[in-house]
């Protein structure tokens, strides 16, 4: 068969995975430019060239196809993840299965996350920054969907038989990212840092002024009486709306007395005009598994305090589970807020990787709580995240994963590992240079944990090692304490990604703060203002919108 007629046969079969109405349009006047120029902005060049017509076009109607083939893969790959199921779901070890499980629910989001940004595109070859950081945001996403499902199957039986299509499914998906990037994203002029005093946030619910305490010590029946189920705040510009509310009470004078049947209740893809629903879960020991699913949108969960209302398992890789299924608390759904909770996995430091919380909710935040492990304890896989406020208690690697993430007034702890581990406070997951993804460490502090602070620092603890090849980290305006390592970041394996990872630090204070002896990869960096503020919440989440309509407290540049 001639090259021609392969093209010719390709295309006709991916036509027909795609939308009649969708077609693509190659220009070949005014702003067309050959093949070879368009992938030059590609991470692999040449596999580009391999996989879009040879022809002239510009990069919106190149973007254009390649997000159509990008979906019509995921569609192709769903399939194979079903059939694999339906052939070994009932004779598969549980490893396998829930392995297999988990690269079903990815795949289900990267088409979601494909379909959203193919229709944006199309529509426009002009978007508005925000609308164009959310496309970016899901085609980021759907990467780290791919390698997520790739860590999970590589000890599995079925894992030779996937790892071809998702490593050429990923690569699609970078094309996809590299030319929405080169085509839609409008250029960012360096935003100059936004001074917010401390002294100038309202307190977070402020009782005295009619609004929801944040230490809800108050029966369930006192939050009825303060708030209207119409209002959790006042009326007035920085108002948060609520469209229900319901409380959990173990002793069975709530509403439920299990939190995910509180969940269960919540409504189906709501879009927030009606505010959030709220669930007010009472001091206690929760013994289960909670999952906020991605239909279920605009959930608030408010607890009693850090270590009065707390959720506790104990999955580990150890005891069969993946990473990404061994969490105590699962968010998915969108736009959610949680406040005064406790999240814990009690496996142990001898059980591996064991998650408190998995976060791929785009536009969570997590504020004044507290997340307990030893390895790998909070998992910020994928989307936009913010934390304020809130405790994470870790071994190795101990936050981890690919969003885009600021924790800000945080207490960072590393806690004493299993013989013969190190402490890494990070390890981010960002595998393509056109992620929007890292980690931005501001105004924290970095302490040992008691057990840590009582044995003598004879456990090596660093900021940070790159789990893959473009991990980026930056740690600012945060105090460090005197346990840390003096080189401050720890290689993952040789001299992989030390080239390519981006590791920062700005104005961190704190014996742990010298930089004197800190590596000396090509990596790493000490930055200015200038550049720190890059990885702030106005610049590097955009998130004055999104956060603001919270009610939360935040910085949206560096600290004054």
């Amino acid at each position: 068969m001639s090259q021609r007629l392969m093209f010719l046969v390709t295309l006709s079969f991916f036509t027909l995975l795609s939308s009649p109405s969708l077609a693509v349009e190659f220009p070949t006047v005014g702003n067309a430019m050959p093949l070879t120029n368009i992938c030059r902005f590609a991470p692999d060049p040449s596999y580009c060239r391999s996989i879009l017509p040879n022809q002239p076009g510009d990069i919106y109607s190149y973007g254009r196809f390649s997000l159509r083939r990008s979906l019509s893969r995921a569609n192709r790959f769903m399939s194979l993840i079903d059939a694999e199921l339906n052939r070994k779901g009932k004779v598969a070890a549980k490893a396998t299965v829930r392995a297999l499980e988990d690269c079903k629910f990815l795949a289900g989001l990267t088409m979601d996350f494909i379909l959203s940004s193919s229709q944006t595109v199309d529509a426009t070859k002009t978007l508005s920054y925000s609308r164009a950081e959310d496309v970016h945001t899901f085609l980021s996403a759907a990467i780290t969907n791919e390698q997520t499902c790739l860590e999970g199957l590589k000890s599995t039986a079925s894992g030779n038989g996937f790892s071809g299509d998702l490593f050429n499914d990923t690569k699609l998906y970078g094309v996809s990212l590299a030319l929405f990037s080169k085509g839609w994203v409008p250029r960012r002029q360096r935003s100059r840092p936004v001074w917010q005093p401390e002294a100038s946030f309202k307190k977070f619910f402020d009782f005295r002024n009619g609004r929801l305490p944040l230490n809800m010590t108050e029966s369930a029946r006192a939050v009825y009486d303060t708030v209207t189920r119409r209002k959790l705040l006042q009326a007035g510009a920085d108002a948060v709306q609520v469209s229900d509310i319901v409380t959990v009470n173990q002793n069975g004078t709530g509403n439920f007395t299990t939190i995910n049947e509180a969940v269960a209740a919540a409504p189906n893809k709501t879009d927030g005009t009606n505010g959030y629903f709220l669930i007010y879960v009472t001091a206690g020991l929760y013994e289960e598994y909670v999952e906020i699913p991605k239909y279920k949108r605009y959930v608030m969960m408010i607890g009693d305090g850090i270590n009065q209302t707390v959720i506790t398992g104990n999955r580990s890789v150890v005891d069969g589970w993946t990473t990404f299924n061994s969490a105590t608390f699962i968010l998915s759904g969108p736009n959610f807020i949680g406040v005064n909770i406790t999240i814990r996995n009690t496996a142990g430091p001898t059980k591996g990787q064991a998650v408190a919380l998995r976060s791929g909710g785009d536009f969570s935040v997590f504020y004044s709580c507290s997340f307990e492990a030893y390895q790998d304890t909070l998992y910020t896989h994928s989307l936009r995240q913010f934390y304020r406020e809130c405790d994470v208690y870790g071994t190795v690697d101990f936050i981890f994963g690919n969003a885009a993430v600021v924790l800000q007034n945080c207490n960072l702890y590393p806690r004493q590992p299993r013989k013969g581990q190190s402490n890494e406070v990070t390890a981010q997951g960002r595998t393509d240079p056109n992620q929007n993804t890292g980690t931005a460490i501001h105004g924290c502090t970095i302490r040992p944990a008691d057990d840590l602070a009582t044995s003598n620092y004879t456990v090596k603890t660093y900021l940070g090692r790159p789990w893959k090849e473009y991990s980026r980290t930056v740690v600012m305006q945060t105090y460090i304490d005197d346990f840390l390592e003096p080189t401050g970041w720890n290689a993952w394996n040789g001299d992989f990604a030390l080239s390519t990872l981006y590791y920062a630090e700005y104005n961190n204070t704190g014996p742990g703060s010298n930089l004197t002896n800190r590596v000396t990869w090509p990596g790493y960096h000490i930055i200015n203002a200038s550049d720190a503020s890059n990885f702030t919440v106005t610049n590097f989440l955009v998130g004055e919108g999104w956060i603001g309509q919270t009610g939360v407290p935040f910085v949206g540049g560096l600290i004054a």
